[in-house]
This record gives structure tokens, C-alpha cells and sequence, in this order.
């Protein structure tokens, strides 16, 4: 079974992209630059970051553009608004060994369904499309108290929370 990567992990590429790594990381909710898109009337703005290192021997032409992007929201994986006018992509760059190269994304939601995010991304490497990846994470959800990572109700909020959750029922089970 694939599992998503944690936002913030490294995904080494294989076979004909070796040497090629991304990441997805700082998540976090920010207004855009330039302004909100009226389609996200109503939504609460995030930011991530999607970099790509080149440790191969040779120069390779990155793209990540906004087509190459899936970004999910909440436990039912409703789709989230990519804001293309505000986003910095990266198209066509020249990436050489041992540089990074960092695409900054703005995508908006419902806010309530920000604890669940899961970002898809499909690197294009001079013309050839890379493997996707997943990469999960989620931000705090705004009914809990300031600077916790718990809802109101006590519950453990975002991916870590249902992991921690997660592990331990399983160990009850296992007591049992």
C-alpha cells in the first residue's frame, strides 16, 4: 500500500528522474499578495510551498504549473480553489546540481475543512511527466483555544492528532 508523505517530507524520484527530490512544506493560512479571487468569496486562503532539488550530474528543466497540482480538503476530499493570479509556478527553469527551486502555491478553502489537506503534485522534468506523489498535513482548525493543536470539544485536531488517536486504539485492541 502507498502512503502519503507528511508535509514537510522529502520524496526521492526514481528510475529516469534519480537524483531528483520535492517536498510540499509551510503550510500555513496567509492572504494572497495581489489580492483575494472573487471565486473564493466566503473561503479561508493558505499558502504552501512545493521545491524541487537537483542532486543529479546534469541540468534539468522543472515546471510545476498549475495543472501539475491537486489540493483536497476534509475528510470527504472536496476540491480546494488554486489561485493561479496569485500563485509563483516555476515553467521552464533550468535547475542545475545541488540548486533548489521553490514554487509558492495560494489555494483557498472552507475553513472549517482545513484540518484535512492533502496535496498532489506531478513534477514535469524536461519533458517528461514524473511520478505523483501525496503529501498530507492539515492546519488547526479555528474552534480551539489559541496556540493548541485540540478542537474545542478536547478531541486531537489534524494528522497527527488522528495518528496519535489511531495508535491508540490499536494498542487497546492489542491489551485486549
Amino acid at each position: 500500500m502507498r502512503e502519503p508523505n507528511v508535509i514537510g517530507d522529502w520524496q526521492e524520484y526514481a528510475d529516469e528522474h534519480a537524483g531528483l527530490r520535492v517536498r510540499v512544506h509551510g503550510l500555513e493560512k496567509a492572504e494572497p499578495p495581489h489580492g483575494r479571487d472573487g471565486a473564493a468569496e466566503g473561503l479561508t486562503y493558505f499558502r504552501f510551498r512545493v521545491t524541487v532539488e537537483n542532486r543529479m550530474g546534469k541540468p534539468v528543466g522543472v515546471h510545476l504549473e498549475d495543472g501539475q497540482f491537486d489540493i483536497r480538503v476534509g475528510t470527504d476530499g472536496e476540491s480546494a480553489f488554486l489561485d493561479w493570479r496569485n500563485s509563483r509556478f516555476v515553467e521552464g527553469f533550468d535547475l542545475y546540481p545541488l540548486r533548489r527551486v521553490t514554487a509558492v502555491l495560494y489555494a483557498a478553502a472552507p475553513e472549517s475543512s482545513l484540518n484535512v489537506v492533502d496535496i498532489q503534485v506531478q513534477l514535469k522534468a524536461d519533458d517528461d511527466w514524473a511520478d505523483r506523489y501525496l503529501w498530507s498535513g492539515g492546519l488547526p482548525a479555528p474552534d480551539g483555544p489559541p496556540g493548541t493543536d485540540t478542537r474545542a470539544d478536547g478531541a486531537p485536531e489534524g494528522l497527527m492528532g488522528q495518528i496519535a488517536v489511531f495508535l491508540r486504539e490499536q494498542a487497546e485492541r492489542g491489551q485486549s
